[in-house]
């Protein structure tokens, strides 16, 4: 099986950080039908969802900056968003992960693909420990970075590795930690990246429609930056996970010899038994 090039989405080789993020946006341009649509629905309900504790914690559009008087609400609701992030970038995860396995073999997956034996009660219950794990992280404060940093290969360890859903935690830990961390340091990169390309969107959003004085904007705050935060999240959260993808496949490239296990593979090996762990 020859390599698939340089142009691949994602190439049979080790990767620096550049070229790993390239891969990540190359992936969901190639998987955008399905990934986007489903980020829409989750980011619109995360807003939903967080509504009443920005009520709470006094919080205004469009930077739902907190009140002085309001503080614990406030960090409360930081948490708590942090959390749906982690299972929106989870759920996602799933047929994002399995795209780029398919990516790694020269291929597009369709979208039926994606979404038909994909380990789905799993992946519900793995991203609701990784969310809750991350809230609770959340509210240590800097355990934050940890929690994010550490978590990333849960669902892709269970969609493309195929391992048994009790080694799946262990197995996602030991892949974020090895070569001194790289993977959990290259994760924390990305989101930083991705929230500051979200939040100059986001509030340039609001302020642009501002400055054009086409309607109250004050009138219409709420609903304004909730499609306007919406909107760069469905984005944002799509990309996230499929840099989850192709740094997990890239972390068993470079460290267990996933690229030198596919050049060997005799012809006509069913992809599913390629791209799985051997146990």
């Amino acid at each position: 099986m020859s390599d698939v090039g340089p142009t691949a989405v994602l190439p049979r080789r080790p990767l620096t950080v550049g070229e790993l993020l390239d891969s990540a946006v190359l992936l969901l341009r190639g998987q955008a039908r399905l990934l986007v649509p489903l980020g829409v629905l989750l980011a619109l309900g995360e807003q939903l969802l967080l509504h009443p504790l920005r009520e709470l914690a006094a919080a205004r559009p469009p930077e739902w900056w907190f009140h002085a008087d309001r503080f614990g609400w406030y960090w409360l609701l930081l948490a708590v968003g942090a959390g749906t992030e982690a299972v929106i970038i989870a759920l996602l995860g799933n047929p994002a992960a399995r795209g780029a396995g398919a990516a790694l073999l020269g291929r597009r997956a369709g979208v039926r693909e994606l979404l038909r034996d994909a380990r789905w009660p799993a992946t519900l219950l793995f991203a609701a420990v990784v969310g809750l794990t991350v809230c609770l992280a959340g509210l240590a404060g800097p355990a934050w970075f940890v929690a994010y940093g550490l978590l990333g290969a849960v669902v892709p360890a269970l969609a493309v590795d195929r391992v048994p859903a009790y080694r799946v935690p262990g197995r996602a830990l030991r892949l974020a930690v090895r070569a001194g961390g790289r993977a959990a340091g290259i994760r924390l990169l990305g989101y930083l990246g991705w929230w500051l390309t979200r939040l100059g969107i986001g509030l340039g959003l609001w302020y642009g429609l501002g400055l054009l004085g086409l309607f109250d904007l004050d009138a219409w705050a709420l609903p304004v930056a909730t499609v306007a935060w919406a909107g760069v999240n469905a984005v944002a959260y799509p990309a996230l996970a499929c840099l989850d993808a192709v740094l997990h496949l890239e972390t068993r490239m470079r460290t267990e010899g996933l690229d030198i296990r596919l050049s060997r593979a005799p012809a006509g090996t069913p992809e599913p038994v390629l791209l799985a762990v051997r146990r």
